[in-house]
This record gives structure tokens, sequence and C-alpha cells, in this order.
């Protein structure tokens, strides 16, 4: 009988935990991230955005995380390969140091399919080894227009990919339409777990430490999804406007292109205080506003950015004029 042994121990390689945070527009993605880095705040953040503007790292201002930004386009998609040079920069910079960070969180633009991700995390062998996927979460709006499922295969991925599904905005909704939303999601995701956010409050742990239930690629992948449709168009509000004309004007397109505009969100500045305010809108309606702290790096320009299906021509000189009638 032959006796071997190991003269020295194989090295093993710590890996880091990494949690995506998916959802269609107007969610709540970035409201439960904002909840999640509360409780978590050694955390490293992916953030990609369909519109050239990143917006949605202004409000993580109170949180001082490394954040990076993939603008543009989508990880399903345009930016998918920034994704694995960004994860390899974050890597080296965790090794180099006194662990910065102890998870990554990647919240994906709100028409992503979430599988490129997965697939970049499970089959790049040097990600692989570093990374630990721990699993999707999406976000799921309980008053959102059910027709989103049938008309964007995008709002369907996002659920069918998810470990754990976070139905959000259930105050804003009736028990009539909670119920619908959660008889959809039972037939999309049964085996999901099951979460309630009102306005990003629920237990960070139930999300962080869930039972670990990811679903392996297969060998037969989802189909592949067609060109989505959706656009993005960004203003610039170069001086501060009383909020009353900038409410009304967004009121008025959210009224006349109910279809179309699918998502806004921006901050602009108003002559009440130098507060930047926040401003978010999906579903037909304007989400009430939050006054962001001030930071130096401000420069008192507003931004808005409206992501539309199917495009609306001259929304943006539209949008102007309102901003510009005296009728408002």
């Amino acid at each position: 009988m032959n006796n071997y042994s190991l003269s020295r121990s194989a090295k093993v390689t710590e890996r880091i935990p990494v949690f995506i945070i998916s959802g269609f527009l107007g969610s709540g993605k970035t409201t439960l991230l904002n909840r999640l880095l509360s409780h978590a705040p050694k955390s490293a953040v992916i953030i990609n955005e369909f519109g050239t503007t990143p917006i949605d790292q202004q409000l993580l201002r109170e949180h001082k995380v490394p954040l990076s930004t993939l603008v543009g386009g989508c990880l399903c998609c345009q930016v998918v390969g920034s994704l694995t040079p960004l994860l390899k920069n974050l890597r080296m910079a965790w090794d180099a140091g006194d662990r910065p960070f102890e998870r990554v969180i990647i919240e994906t633009s709100g028409v992503a399919n979430p599988e490129p991700v997965l697939d970049i995390l499970l089959r790049e062998r040097w990600l692989a080894k570093r990374y630990s996927l721990q699993g999707v979460i999406a976000t799921v709006s309980a008053v959102m227009d059910e027709d989103h499922f049938d008309f964007f295969p995008e709002a369907q991925a996002q659920i069918a990919w998810a470990d754990t599904l976070v139905m959000t905005q259930t105050d804003l909704a009736t028990a009539e339409q909670i119920e619908r939303m959660s008889a959809r999601l039972d037939r999309l995701a049964p085996a999901a777990t099951r979460l309630t956010a009102v306005q990003g409050e629920l237990d960070p742990d139930a999300l962080l430490n869930f039972p670990k239930k990811l679903r392996r690629l297969r060998d037969t992948e989802l189909l592949g999804l067609p060109e989505h449709g959706f656009s993005s168009i960004t203003l610039q509000l170069e001086h501060p406007l009383p909020w009353e004309r900038i409410q009304k004007a967004l009121e008025y397109l959210l009224a006349h292109y109910p279809k179309q505009l699918i998502r806004l969100k921006g901050m602009v500045y108003t002559p009440e205080q130098n507060q930047p305010l926040l401003v978010q809108g999906a579903g037909g309606r304007l989400y009430p506003t939050t006054r962001l702290p001030v930071r130096t790096s401000d420069d008192g320009i507003g931004r808005l950015v409206i992501i539309t299906h199917g495009g609306v021509k001259g929304l943006a000189e539209e949008l102007m004029a309102q901003l510009r009638s005296d009728n408002l």
C-alpha cells in the first residue's frame, strides 16, 4: 500500500460574492440598491445605464462606495464587452489593497436581459475563479402595465432569470393589482423567492443571505431577444426653473405619450433651493420628488433622461417648448 502526501497545500483563491439587481424601467432598482448599501456599505457597485448621461449614480451620492458606470447601451448587447475588463480591474484592486470591498453589486439597465451578465460571470474562466455569483434579484413594480410582459420580452427575461423577486410600489397599488401581478409572477418564476418592498424598505439580509438557488446556464439557452427598439433622449437645463413649470411639462408628456414614454429620470435645479431635485416617472405618472445632498462637483445644470419605445419624433423640442410656454 502506497501512502501519498502533499508537500504543500494547494492554494485556494478567495472569491468575491456578486449580486445582480435587474428589473424593468421604473421598478425601483436604484431605491433598493440604496437600501442595500446602507446595510452593506463595503460594496463595489457597477451601474449600467441605457442613456449616455449617467443619472443613477447621483442617487447613490450619500454612499462612499467604489462606483463604476457603463453608459450608452445595455449590458445585454452594446456594452457587455466592457464588463469583463471592469471586473478584472476591480479584482486586481481588491488583490492589491486591503480588501476595500466585500462584494460586488451589478445593477443592470432596465431594458437589459441579465443572461449575458450571467454568461460572463460563469463562463469566463478567469472571472469564474475569482468571483462567486450569489444570485439574481429582480424588482417588479406592482403597478406596472401588465402589457409590458407581452410587449417587452426583456421584462419576462428579467423575471425568468431571477432567484429572488422583489415586488415594489405596493403602496401605490390596489389589492387587485397586487393579486394579478403575483399570479403573473407565479407563472413566470414559480421557484423564485418572493419579497415585498415599500419605498425600498425590506430586510437586506433576506437579499444578501438568501438560499442559493441559482440555475446554472443550461445547454439550451433562452431564445435570442429581438432588437428592443428603445431609444434615449438626454436634455440639459442650463438654468434653474420653478418646479411647477417642470412638473407640468413632464406631466404633459406622460399624458400625451403613455405608451411610447417608458421612463424618465433626472436631476434638476430650482430657484427655491440649491439642493438638486431628483425627478422620476414611469407608467404615465410622476413619482414624488426628493431633494439630494449638495456635492462640490455639482455644476448647477439640470439633466433629464427620457427612454422611449418606438421613438417619438421631436420629443425633446416639444418638452423644451412646454418648459418655455406661458400657459404652464
